[in-house]
């Protein structure tokens, strides 16, 4: 029973689950700053995005299994399919079981946390298409991720979407502002997708997956990194410059600077992509650690205000 309990805990990847947290969190304290926050909708809203982040590894690790991606080349860990200690058929039934868990908590978030049939409605057709998006990553006849828009996706639905969405679930409105820490988090998911895709570089060039690192080649895609860690470094703190606290309220948020240009650095010194195997997990503490401070300095900038 704990074997089990561990191999299906391995599938879901749990390290990868702050990628999709942190979009929620930095919708949710956007909208406590405009003092319109539900902690129930929060609670909903974190429910929901870990399920749709676990679905999406549990298809990634049989959309790949399938598509013959997941060989003893890869540098990555080994997945459930992979090990031999998951079927395919197995995998079907918990990505199935996941879609449910998905529905039944999304539908409680909308209903809970919307007023509006209109608004229900569309927020359950952005629940549809973020389903769809988890799992035509990998699977199917022809995968987006095999053709080099997952950043896009990733982009638009940890980032764009998230932090919008939920900062809507919680009051109703879409501000214009919300553009800048929408792009910052959107950028780091990124960025975590890119570090993957350059450890899996050469594997996915053989297998004919043209992932965006794939298309660009090692050393672009380190200077893409580059443009994702500075970007969304920059679109944070242009939010954060603009508000109107105190400016010293904001400098707590300049540690992200060494923290990205540590982890940037490391990346742009790699020569091979088994040095930046180990640096997925580093890239995602980067993304967590840069939200957190953002989040901590919108709350401050919040209290003094």
């Amino acid at each position: 029973m704990k074997q089990s309990l561990r191999i299906w805990l391995d599938a879901a990847r749990p390290k990868t689950l702050p990628l999709a947290l942190v979009s929620i969190l930095t919708g949710s304290v956007l909208a406590y700053s405009t003092h319109h926050f539900s902690l129930l909708v929060s609670l909903l809203a974190f429910l929901t995005a870990t399920l749709l982040q676990i679905l999406s590894n549990l298809a990634n690790d049989y959309g790949d299994a399938v598509q013959g991606t997941d060989n003893e080349q890869r540098l990555g860990p080994l997945r459930a399919i992979q090990s031999g200690a998951v079927t395919q058929q197995d995998m079907k039934y918990a990505m199935a079981i996941n879609v449910v868990l998905t529905v039944i908590s999304g539908l409680a978030l909308v209903i809970y946390a919307l007023e509006s049939l209109q608004s229900i409605l569309a927020f359950i057709g952005l629940g549809v298409l973020a389903i769809i998006a988890a799992i035509a990553y990998t699977v199917g006849n022809k995968p987006y991720g095999y053709v080099g828009l997952g950043d896009i996706s990733v982009f638009l639905f940890f980032g764009l979407l998230g932090v919008a969405g939920t900062y809507f679930l919680h009051t109703g409105i879409v501000d214009l502002q919300l553009i800048l820490p929408a792009i910052g988090c959107g950028l780091l998911a990124v960025a975590v997708l890119n570090i993957n895709n350059m450890r899996d570089i050469e594997n996915d060039q053989q297998c004919g997956k043209k992932t965006v690192a794939v298309r660009l080649g090692q050393k672009r895609a380190k200077q893409y990194h580059f443009v994702l860690l500075s970007g969304a470094v920059l679109a944070f703190a242009i939010y954060l410059i603009n508000q109107p606290s105190p400016l010293w309220v904001s400098l707590p948020f300049l540690f992200s600077l060494l923290v990205t240009y540590k982890h940037g650095k490391a990346v742009w010194l790699a020569e091979k992509p088994a040095q930046i195997a180990p640096m997925m997990q580093v890239v995602v503490k980067c993304s967590m650690v840069t939200n957190l401070l953002f989040a901590g300095v919108v709350i401050a900038q919040t209290l003094v205000s």
